[in-house]
């Protein structure tokens, strides 16, 4: 069944059979999704970068272990390791691109970070024969991945030199180092700018102050830390190797080394219980491996992010991203279910019992010790290596308001609380320009730092979900919300593109000639604000098949033709202008064709890589199809009356 058989304005497609049958396989599908758990996990694409980090990471602390003469002890707890690595490698060769690049996931499209970064984890395997173990049986195809990815790399650098390289990922990331200064760490680690115990192998790596790092927090936002707020581990580590083997001269050196001591306290003191820095495989690898290539391989901080890594590892040999994003996924799920106000019909009072509850214990109750971010905010996932942020507090408040609506019972005590808390922790994030960051106020001037219209969107919807409760159960924080939703609106007006867009920070489009997804951003400032240009936008960017990419023209993907379905359902159903109401749900109708044909008929839900992690790495989430598509067709049911 497709768009063009449905009349143009007569809601025959949103009161079909085809429908209300697609309608109930995605909420199916999606609580089915949640299986016996008390929320939704999700499913992170496999990672090339993260592969390639994790590997050589592993690789560096099982050589220190060898040399020592400890490997493998009965209580060492890594006898699996040189396994993992040859598991990794393997992975790597194979899904390595046919022009010789890597993507960041097997579905990305090449890019210079992750080619390098697999290119020197694979060389240094090569040249290693215990970490190739059985060097004859993989070694041609690993020499051949590695000639390839070589080659790649460069046509597009003009060779695989230290400074070439150091020069085009400075144009890709600028005077943000978070990510271009371990990259070449990575590198040099790997051996391919010399022996990595020479000085001269250094030298064109730049210096991060890790220095800094034993300032007191609240400094952190005067001084030029060179990277964003979630890299606090990464510019201890990769600082203190770079310092090791090309110290900085007098009277700097002397700054350094005295700093040494007081800045590894600081990032024993900031790792999670479990090992992993942020769960993210890449900023973990890149602490560890830094440590390993310093001689500290055996810190109690090296050998904590060894054990996570070596219990990360999946069993095809690849390494997520990120261990989950549990609470995200879960939040989103809550949402999506929610969307046509059907909610306790999807979820008995026993399961939103259970989510809430859930929703409840994963509130931050302290200050976060790497970010200072105060107590009340929601991290991405239930596991200690998450760090509270915006969009996920947001998302957590508006869960929570979602799955309360639904009770009859008064307000409990302890959601009240929370909602407080959050609703605070919220405003006091907010910049002087009214947006929201995401994760600290005024960290930094680099752009995870820096208000973005996604976040601030979310934070609006997330604020007016809890209006209604305000003056009875925060009366106090009322006054000061109002400001702050007020400075949110015109943060939003004011970075609202000419076209009517606006970028988001968090998701991104590969097609997209500036790697943007306005889609997305434009959708979720719709959604929360009604905004009619922002609604001509979308409605202009769709395809005629009914399709949407990140803008128009470009390849459609289920997720971004969800979200603008959804925002344009709200526009048909509240706009107050008649005209504007007529041409959105035209476009609702066009987009659901379209995605009864993507998913065949709800069924089938094929992941995009849309999603930015930190220092823009594309991912995928199983679970983003799915949920997408169901808040659309949710709120969409609300315009044919079947809700």
């Amino acid at each position: 069944m497709t768009a063009h058989q449905f009349t143009a304005g007569s809601r025959s497609l949103l009161r079909s059979a085809a429908f209300a049958q697609m309608r109930q396989q995605g909420v199916e599908t999606l609580l089915a999704a949640r299986g016996s758990a008390r929320h939704w996990q999700g499913r992170l694409s496999s990672s090339a970068l993260a592969t390639a980090t994790a590997i050589t990471a592993l690789r560096l602390i099982d050589g220190a272990a060898t040399k020592e003469g400890r490997h493998n002890a009965p209580s060492d707890g890594f006898a699996q390791v040189p396994a993992q690595v040859q598991a990794g490698a393997r992975w790597l060769a194979a899904t390595q691109l046919a022009d010789g690049s890597w993507g960041d996931t097997p579905e990305s499209i090449g890019n210079l970070s992750t080619t390098v970064l697999c290119w020197g984890a694979l060389a240094a395997i090569v040249e290693d024969p215990a970490a190739a173990g059985s060097a004859d049986e993989i070694a041609e195809l690993l020499r051949g991945a590695v000639a390839r990815g070589a080659a790649w790399i460069s046509a597009r650098t003009g060779s695989t030199n230290p400074q070439p390289l150091s020069r085009a990922l400075a144009e890709i990331y600028g005077r943000d180092r978070t990510f271009s200064v371990p990259i070449l760490t990575h590198t040099a680690l790997c051996g391919r700018f010399g022996d990595p115990r020479q000085r001269a192998t250094w030298l064109t790596i730049p210096q991060l102050p890790f220095e800094l790092a034993a300032l007191p927090q609240a400094w952190f936002r005067l001084v030029d830390m060179q990277v964003v707020s979630y890299a606090l581990p990464a510019l201890i580590a990769i600082g203190q190797v770079r310092h090791a083997h090309a110290p900085a001269p007098q009277p700097l050196r002397m700054v350094r080394q005295a700093a040494i001591g007081p800045t590894l306290a600081a990032l024993e003191r900031i790792q999670p219980t479990n090992g992993g820095f942020l769960e993210a495989t890449p900023l973990t690898s890149f602490v560890t491996m830094s440590l390993a290539g310093m001689g500290l391989a055996d810190h109690p901080v090296a050998r904590r992010g060894a054990a996570f890594l070596a219990a990360s590892m999946r069993p095809d040999g690849s390494w997520p991203i990120d261990t989950n994003l549990a609470t995200w996924c879960s939040t989103l799920a809550v949402g999506a279910l929610g969307a046509g106000g059907n909610l306790p019909a999807y979820l008995p009072p026993v399961a939103r019992a259970d989510l809430r509850d859930w929703l409840l214990q994963q509130q931050w109750q302290r200050m976060h010790p790497s970010t200072g971010a105060q107590p009340g905010g929601w991290a991405w996932t239930d596991l200690p290596g998450g760090v509270p942020d915006a969009d996920d507090t947001s998302g957590a408040l508006q869960a929570l308001a979602i799955l309360e609506s639904a009770e009859t019972r008064e307000l409990p005590e302890e959601v009240r609380t929370a909602a407080g808390a959050g609703l605070e922790w919220l405003t006091n994030l907010a910049n002087r320009d009214g947006g929201l960051p995401t994760f600290c106020r005024g960290w930094g001037r680099l752009p995870f730092d820096t208000s973005c219209p996604d976040i601030t969107a979310h934070f609006l919807r997330a604020a007016r979900s809890w209006a209604p409760a305000l003056p009875e159960h925060f009366p106090r924080a009322a006054s000061r919300l109002k400001h702050a939703l007020a400075a949110a609106e015109r943060y939003l007006s004011h970075t609202q593109a000419q076209n009517g867009s606006w970028a988001p920070l968090w998701f991104g489009n590969q097609a997209h000639p500036q790697q943007a997804n306005p889609t997305y951003g434009t959708a979720k400032v719709v959604l929360a604000t009604l905004d009619p240009r922002g609604a001509t936008w979308l409605i202009e960017a769709f395809a005629r098949d009914g399709g949407l990419g990140a803008a128009g023209g470009l390849p459609p993907s289920i997720e971004e033709t969800a979200v603008a379905v959804e925002a344009l359902a709200r526009v048909a159903a509240e706009s107050p202008d008649a005209a504007l109401r007529a041409r959105a749900l035209l476009k609702v109708e066009a987009g659901v064709g379209w995605l009864m044909d993507r998913t065949a008929g709800g069924t089938q839900f094929e992941a995009t890589p849309i999603g930015l992690y930190f220092a823009k790495l594309w991912y995928d989430e199983k679970l983003y199809p799915l949920v997408f598509t169901v808040a659309a067709l949710e709120r969409t049911a609300r315009l044919a009356g079947g809700a």
